[in-house]
């Protein structure tokens, strides 16, 4: 769109005198007066302008977009020595460069075939790791590339659900029937279940596995005893539900049994939530001792690039656990509930063709 609309911008970029890309590789360009030009493996992935496979800019997609390669980032791995600044005093080297959720999985020490993290944040973003083989999905997943170190490519499946801890906020802003967000674990819990209410908290459509963009929030079962706890733990297990069916539809990509989830983000730190989580799920919920898990995945890929640590192994062993969940109710019930939940997730999808 800027070379077709930006007055010079296209002569400019034909002439060699204009360099695009990602934020990560402006702030290296920055960080580096212009020095270096690069990005790493999976920012590329996320332009539409990166061939996944061959782990080069895409030839055919440059030309049907008509943009020339000339002002693009050279392509790295996830973890080296790009170069260093200077701005902050003596030299330090740049040395680890990662997508938000590519480097929350790498500190999640999600670093084997079938490990998969989920990031609770206004929207919930879960990869599952799926080895140096990327894996195409039949349920409408995303395969991205996960993270490149030491010349080897690791490959993942991605999940986007578009309203997680975005839904506490409507409760606030929108319906006011809490002051902050901190209150609705305490409301939740005040019930001894949803009393009935399903909500579906499809606010702007629903993302994977459904990609509905019609589909429209929705909360059935309302009864003249509904309280407003009962809408906050219908709107904190909604969350889980949707988590739920991303996970069954890795499984049935990856032909594996995920054996447990790693949790992190800010909506995580919900026990009512999590607990809920594990018992949706039937698994084990891993919650770390630090939840900025994206952060502490950029400093691992920086610190493996400098010798901080010798290796992923050293690396896991720093990781420390919060707490874990397992599952406190019969699988028997949680099939009642998941039942329940899809009727209502079918309803919220008909809204749009019905009206």
């Amino acid at each position: 769109w800027m070379l077709d609309h930006v007055p010079g911008a296209r002569q400019q970029a034909e002439a060699g005198k204009l360099a695009f890309g990602t934020v990560d590789s402006w702030l290296l360009w920055n960080f580096t007066k212009g020095a270096v030009h690069v990005t790493d493996v999976t920012n590329a992935s996320r332009t539409m302008l990166f061939n996944i496979h061959t782990l080069e800019w895409d030839t055919e997609l440059l030309d049907l977009l008509n943009i020339p390669a000339s002002i693009l980032p050279e392509v790295r791995s996830s973890s080296e020595v790009y170069g260093t600044t200077s701005r902050f005093g003596p030299e330090i080297p740049v040395s680890g460069i990662a997508g938000d959720q590519q480097a929350a999985t790498f500190g999640q020490c999600c670093i084997k075939p079938g490990m998969v993290k989920n990031t609770y944040g206004t929207g919930c973003f879960i990869l599952a790791n799926t080895g140096t083989k990327p894996v195409r999905s039949g349920n409408k997943l995303l395969t991205t590339i996960a993270w490149k170190i030491n010349g080897e490519t690791t490959y993942a499946l991605e999940g986007s659900i578009f309203v997680g801890g975005a839904i506490v906020q409507w409760l606030r802003d929108g319906l006011g029937i809490i002051k902050s967000s901190s209150e609705i674990e305490k409301l939740a819990r005040s019930v001894p279940d949803n009393g009935g209410i399903y909500l579906v908290p499809a606010l702007t459509g629903l993302g994977t596995p459904h990609w509905d963009p019609h589909a429209r929030g929705l909360i059935i079962g309302l009864t003249r005893g509904t309280t407003a706890a009962h809408i906050c733990r219908a709107a904190l297990e909604g969350i889980a539900f949707q988590t739920y069916d991303v996970l069954k539809a890795m499984e049935a990509d990856a032909g594996i049994q995920i054996s447990e989830l790693r949790v992190d983000g800010g909506a995580a730190a919900n026990d009512f939530l999590m607990q809920f989580q594990s018992d949706i799920i039937q698994r084990t919920v891993v919650r770390p001792r630090v939840l900025e898990t994206t952060a502490m995945g950029a400093a691992y890929l920086a610190g493996l690039a400098v010798g901080c640590w010798e290796n992923l192994d050293e690396i896991c062993r720093r990781q420390g656990t919060d707490q874990q969940f397992e599952p406190a109710v019969s699988s028997a019930e949680t099939e009642r509930m998941i039942g329940r939940w899809q009727e209502a997730l079918k309803r919220s999808m008909k809204w749009d063709t019905e009206n």
